[in-house]
């Protein structure tokens, strides 16, 4: 059996913030915030519109501690990472490349000693002479560093406290002070100490604070001239310098984090676990603090980090919500009572706890819906690939086969007329008002001038007209008179045409091209050719990029004209460019194969000439367009089976295209990049832009029976919607039957007569459609639900299975809880069953119309039986012990895969004839499960707490009963995550036969599973060493040591997985880089026989991977 093999790649990226920080990075006058999302690094600028992204790179290695210094040499701030496995690294930004440059990196990691309980912490010397960290037990990590920011080798420095809760330097001594907030048998303590790194050891500080609250930990040092520290406990702050203390109460609350508002150390922003926001003044005289005031500011989403920025705005970054931008009042706000005000809000899908893949249309493209957040700011987030139509008007309207829309004049802001082609006829669509209520309605009306029979292009041009293309004749009509200006009949039918708003081309049967040109009231016919075929598609855009020239609407009077013409052929299948007005010919393209080209369009993205071509097969060509005409070749796409019409819009004054077919796709650029993103809608035969008054902003869809007028979601790969619960969802399911999605959640209440937390469980039953709360169950005081289902038994019903637990404070373990069985009647759950357990049901799965549950160490399977009374019961069948805690089940067939706490994967056997669960075979390792996915009969994958992905299988050829009852590994793979879940499932249009699994995160990353075979495997291996070769990644850090798998029992290189993040990278790397990747890859490849590839080979080979996710 041939081991499996694994694709595993982002489709989200991160989204929670775990640092910020505030410095002038990418210049001397920028203010820059820079954020940390698990593996990225964010770089924005702020701007008076708000921040703007400048930098987004991925950094291999999970980030533990961001800080920015100045060294004095230095006109810029410099940006020092450090990760979990200990690497560090020195940041800059080049100005000339506009890029990140690295200035130092290291390894700080010790062969021995015990890491620090707590997280890491660290940071840099006020006066930028060394940098600190608290990594291991007992020792004091110390970077020394010069005054250009060159940093010397890092030691350690003995500390006799081994349990540090915080360490800050302090401001304004001489040499570098440390103040150490410590815990031993006594309680809590501050002491201070000056770091001497000459002799590599700590001399007692100037002074020390004995006993501070029990609660205490966190240290805010206060800047020069002040100088001490603030010492923040849950019920009291207090401020020290050695000579001076004072304190103030507040009410008892933990404080996560605190960002620093002014430069002097005035005030002080903390934030709290419940999201409230308060500030910390410091009273002076002179330089002597003298006292200390606290004032509530507000309510924002659970802060991990907090930046002041500037003008009172500060940045509030959560890892359980959406993080916020938010605006310092002067004075309470007399409506919400609070001093501030939300400007803006940044989407975190984190932490991902649970989801479920909902494939409504049934067309193997699903929408993942996730429990998102924690505590208050708990939410469902619905992630669907590709962009959302958002209906204004529909109507039945079938056989539509072209439109567009017409302006009263050519300067005018809105379209007022909507022209549709039939096979025989034209109608057109306006807007009237109703006599009786005044409603604005979409009614047929008639151009006086227009010609009825059908038309092949209606576009407003230059002069305030109209032109008109049909079978028969050109002519130009006045738009404020609807007169027929000019007229031109064809000496034959006209098959094809383009236009400009001052050119216009037509092709007539016999391949004749005639080229018109358009002043005033003028129809001006220039030239004319006969082509060697009949013409199939013509194109005569201007490849601007300026998206008012896209329909015309420009107010300037010199518009571009196109230079050229681009004509496509029958019978050669080539695409001709013809310079203008000569028609001469300046390059031919040969397209292969046997399909017709059906569409054309020539159009710039980001300031580079494209000419896109949409083949009668559903398959997209791209060239890039040189200025003097010449073609190559970018990349061949496949967007459906049906013949593509390309047409340019805008959206938010940036240029897009969309191509109409039975997949229609929206194309787009990024950063350089051509990208591809769905429209979530059936077939569209025809498209275009249409921006009225009463309907503003609107593209009108035409399908084989139907015309739809909608507006367009923000042109993103991924859509996030928000569905706020204001509790902690913690697990789902949905039921397509009744069209429900069932939720536990855990709401916090506030108990006022003892002041505490109570936690509240709740079963809640939403609409998947509307996502509107139809019914909420509440749990039993102390219960909670641990698990859900969507399960059918062997009667006609559906139903949701909840498995919960009882949680009491003195129980390690929970020894009691519940199976739950709801039918959704009414739109309501109804409780038709009930079955206590000794345990917490961790974990349900509906198996063969019967129940499987993981209670504590037991697998257990329930079957649905009769009780005496025509009542229904879950009766215990059969289970299997020897587990630890049995936290994940997966089933396939017969076969239950079991993920443990602490004893990896086994995989179980259900003998229906016996009614027995035994063990097959199992992982002898000792691996703590977060996720497990059964991936076939063989193969589970699983997640552990290291952040690692590993594969095992069963051995099922094996000859020996040692060996098939063990479970060999044969994949492992270093995520740098926290997976939380596996569903199967896609975001996309899978190919027949093919298969995937998804994976949330604690970040909000998804991740997609593909499976590869042999031949891929081997040829992305090569790829991802020749990439690697090329170029290492960020801060000098290597992928190969990045996606190593590293637990507490072993390290190994990763095998049988590629990693497909590094993979598609190749597609942002400049041509030169491409060149350089395939030279390698060749040469390896030339080793074992490979036949070479290309740079479009390989560009080729990763889309398509890419288009699976």
């Amino acid at each position: 059996m041939d081991d499996r093999k694994s694709y595993v790649v982002t489709a989200h990226k991160p989204t929670s913030v775990s640092h910020s920080v505030v410095g002038r990075f990418t210049g001397a006058s920028d203010v820059n915030l820079v954020l940390a999302k698990t593996t990225r690094v964010e770089i924005h600028l702020l701007t008076p519109e708000g921040l703007t992204p400048v930098h987004d790179v991925a950094i291999y290695g999970r980030i533990t501690m961001l800080e920015v210094f100045r060294p004095p040499s230095s006109p810029v701030d410099l940006l020092f990472v450090c990760t979990q496995r200990h690497q560090f690294c020195v940041l800059a930004y080049d100005p000339a490349t506009k890029s990140i440059v690295t200035r130092a990196q290291g390894n700080i990691r010790d062969p021995i000693g015990r890491m620090s309980d707590v997280v890491t912490s660290g940071n840099i010397d006020p006066e930028g002479r060394l940098i600190g960290m608290n990594l291991y037990e007992g020792y004091f990590k110390v970077i020394p560093m010069d005054a250009s920011g060159k940093l010397s080798d890092a030691f350690n420095i003995r500390m006799d406290e081994l349990r540090v809760i915080d360490v800050k330097f302090l401001f304004g001594c001489a040499k570098p002070t440390i103040a150490v907030l410590y815990e031993d048998q006594k309680g809590r303590h501050v002491k201070t100490y000056v770091v001497l790194a000459k002799e590599r050891e700590l001399a007692e500080g100037p002074w020390s604070q004995s006993h501070v609250e029990s609660s205490a930990n966190l240290l805010i040092p206060v800047p020069a001239p002040a100088g001490g520290v603030l010492i923040v406990s849950q019920q009291m702050i207090v401020y020290h310098n050695g000579s001076t203390c004072h304190a103030i109460s507040m009410q008892s609350t933990i404080i996560q984090v605190y960002g620093q508002v002014d430069r002097d150390g005035s005030r002080f922003l903390l934030a709290d676990q419940f999201g409230l926001l308060q500030v910390v003044a410091l009273q002076r005289n002179k330089d002597v603090v003298t006292g200390i005031a606290l004032e509530v500011l507000g309510e924002t989403s659970i802060a991990s980090t907090l930046s002041y920025l500037d003008n009172g705005v500060v940045f509030v970054g959560s890892a359980t919500g959406d993080s916020q931008l938010v605006k310092l009042l002067p004075a309470r706000d007399t409506t919400t009572g609070s001093y501030l005000e939300v400007l803006d809000a940044y989407v975190n899908i984190g932490p991902i706890v649970d989801f479920v893949v909902m494939d409504l249309d049934r067309q193997g493209q699903g929408q993942v819906v996730t429990c998102s957040g924690a505590y208050k700011d708990g939410s469902l987030r619905i992630i669907r690939n590709g962009i959302g139509i958002n209906e204004q008007a529909a109507t039945e309207l079938p056989g539509i086969k072209g439109m567009w829309a017409l302006r009263m004049s050519f300067a005018a802001d809105q379209d007022a007329y909507l022209v549709q082609s039939f096979v025989s006829e034209t109608r057109v669509l306006g807007f009237s008002t109703d006599g009786d209520d005044g409603d604005v309605e979409l009614a047929e009306h008639e151009i006086q001038g227009l010609n009825p029979s059908k038309t092949l292009l209606c576009r407003n041009v230059l002069g305030d007209a109209w032109l008109q293309v049909t079978e028969f004749d050109v002519r130009l009509i006045a738009c404020a008179t609807s007169a027929v200006l000019a007229t031109w009949k064809a000496p034959g039918r006209i098959t094809v045409a383009a236009a400009n708003p001052s050119q216009a081309v037509v092709a007539i049967a016999g391949g004749v091209l005639i080229y018109f040109e358009i002043d005033g009231a003028q129809l001006h016919l220039v030239a004319e050719t006969r082509m060697a075929h009949e013409i199939a598609c013509l194109d005569i855009s201007p490849p601007t990029s300026d998206t008012k020239s896209v329909d015309g609407r420009h107010w300037e009077t010199r518009l571009p004209k196109a230079s050229r013409v681009v004509v496509g052929l029958w019978s050669e299948l080539s695409v001709s460019l013809l310079s203008l007005p000569s028609l001469a010919l300046e390059t031919k393209q040969l397209l292969g194969g046997d399909v017709l080209p059906r569409s054309l369009l020539t159009i710039a993205f980001e300031s580079v000439a494209h000419l896109l071509v949409g083949m009668g097969d559903g398959t997209l060509l791209v060239f890039t367009l040189a200025h003097d005409g010449s073609l190559a070749p970018l990349k061949r796409i496949s967007l459906g089976t049906q013949p593509i019409l390309l047409s340019a819009f805008r959206s938010k004054d940036v240029l897009h295209v969309f191509a109409a077919s039975d997949r229609p796709t929206v194309i787009y650029s990024s950063n350089g990049k051509l990208h591809f993103s769905n429209v979530n809608a059936k077939e569209v035969s025809v498209m275009c832009a249409f921006d009225s008054p009463a309907l503003p902003d609107c593209l009108a869809l035409a399908s084989p029976d139907e015309l739809t007028l909608g507006t367009i979601d923000d042109i993103q790969k991924l859509h996030v919607q928000s569905v706020p619960l204001h509790e902690w969802p913690r697990r789902l399911a949905h039921d397509p039957v009744s069209h429900t999605l069932g939720v536990t959640t855990i709401k916090y209440t506030l108990d006022e007569t003892h002041m505490e937390e109570v936690e509240v469980g709740y079963v809640r039953l939403l609409d998947d459609q509307s996502f509107d709360t139809l019914h909420a169950y509440k749990l039993d005081p102390f219960e909670i639900g641990c698990a859900i289902v969507s399960a059918s038994f062997d009667d006609a019903s559906r139903y949701y299975c909840v498995g919960t637990a009882y949680v009491h404070e003195e129980e390690l373990e929970p020894h009691q809880g519940r199976i739950l069985v709801f039918q959704v009647v009414a739109s309501k759950l109804v409780l038709v069953a009930e079955k206590e357990v000794k345990g917490a049901v961790y974990c349900l799965n509906a198996f063969q119309n019967k129940l499987l549950a993981g209670i504590n160490s037991k697998t257990q399977v329930y079957k649905w039986s009769d009780t005496d009374d025509l009542e229904k019961e879950l009766v215990a069948e059969c289970g299997h012990h020897g587990h630890t805690l049995v936290l994940f089940l997966e089933s396939r067939g017969d076969f239950i895969a079991v993920g443990d706490l602490m004893k990896s994967v086994s995989l179980l056997n259900y003998k229906a004839l016996d009614g027995s669960v035994e063990e097959v075979a199992k992982d002898l390792n000792s691996n703590w499960m977060t996720a497990i996915d059964m991936l076939d009969d063989d193969h589970v994958l699983g997640a552990e707490a290291d952040l690692n992905l590993f594969c095992v299988q069963r051995q099922s050829g094996a000859t020996t009963d040692e060996e098939r009852a063990r479970l060999e590994c044969v994949g492992e793979f270093h995520l740098g995550d926290f997976v939380n879940r596996f569903r199967h499932g896609s975001l996309v249009m899978q190919p027949p036969g093919a298969t995937s699994s998804l994976f949330g995160t604690v970040s909000g990353m998804l991740g997609v599973v593909l499976p590869l075979d042999a031949a891929q495997y081997t040829f992305l291996s090569r790829l991802t060493s020749a990439i690697n070769k090329v170029g290492k990644g960020v801060g000098g850090l290597l992928h190969k040591d990045w996606r190593m798998y590293e637990s507490k029992r072993h390290v190994s290189e990763a095998k049988n997985f590629i990693d497909g993040d590094l993979v598609e990278s190749f597609l942002d790397l400049p041509k030169a880089r491409m060149a350089q990747v395939v030279e390698l890859l060749n040469g390896d490849g030339a080793m074992d026989g490979s036949p070479p590839v290309t740079i479009d080979d390989v560009m080729a080979t990763v889309e398509d991977l890419a288009q699976r996710h």
